[in-house]
């Protein structure tokens, strides 16, 4: 079955190099991509990422070196490395969630949350957001919440991060439980040049904060 003991060696290397490059832990690196492959950002609000196009390229330089190494199965085979690369880090950082983690490096995103602005008069809107988190950890977690732009709109309008300007908020999770989140305010927006006029936003990004510590989910 293997063809070439050395291009297979060389794929593996490859692939372990591709996962670190872009491990969604313990911040999720895909915040502010426009455009991306696999596990990698390529575009964003400030330009192309150089390391997401490397990692681009040597995951696809990993994948020619597979099929370099093995006699048959290559369809299979790439099948098989395009789930274990999806969900290897996924099974990783949830392990160490788990078992070792503590504070907010045990707190985990576990529903997409979602966010709806209401118009109530010109410069106010009211802003509802729902999401739910999970601490993986026998003790207690205390946190800040912020809310973040997956990136701006085409002309440069937030929207989740608006609920920023009624907080900050502050979350506190039991032991090995998960939490449903559920904030509601009104936002005085007059301060806020170009803001939307009502809308909503799904799968919101957020910030974590404890002291100088911080997570991106």
């Amino acid at each position: 079955m293997i063809r070439n003991k050395g291009a297979l060696v060389t794929s593996i290397i490859l692939l372990g190099i591709c996962m670190c490059l872009f491990f969604p832990f313990p911040n999720y690196q895909m915040v502010n991509a426009r455009v991306s492959f696999m596990s990698f950002p390529i575009l964003t609000d400030e330009g192309y990422v150089l390391l997401g196009l490397l990692g681009s390229a040597l995951f696809i330089l990993a994948l020619i070196f597979l099929v370099k190494g093995l006699k048959k199965f290559h369809l299979l085979s790439m099948g098989v490395v395009l789930i274990t690369f999806a969900l290897l880090p996924i099974l990783l950082m949830t392990i160490y969630q788990e078992t070792f983690a503590r504070g907010i490096m045990a707190i985990s995103y576990t529903e997409n949350g979602e966010c709806q602005f209401d118009v109530v008069s010109k410069d106010v809107l009211q802003g509802e957001c729902h999401l739910e988190l999970q601490n993986r950890s026998n003790e207690a977690v205390s946190f800040e919440l912020e809310f973040l732009d997956d990136h701006l709109t085409d002309n440069g309008q937030r929207i989740a991060s608006l609920m920023n300007v009624a907080g900050p908020y502050y979350v506190k999770i039991e032991p090995n439980r998960k939490k449903f989140i559920h904030i509601k305010e009104l936002l005085d927006l007059s301060d806020v040049p170009n803001h939307i006029q009502g809308g909503g936003s799904s799968f919101i990004h957020i910030k974590i904060i404890d002291g100088e510590t911080a997570r991106i989910l």
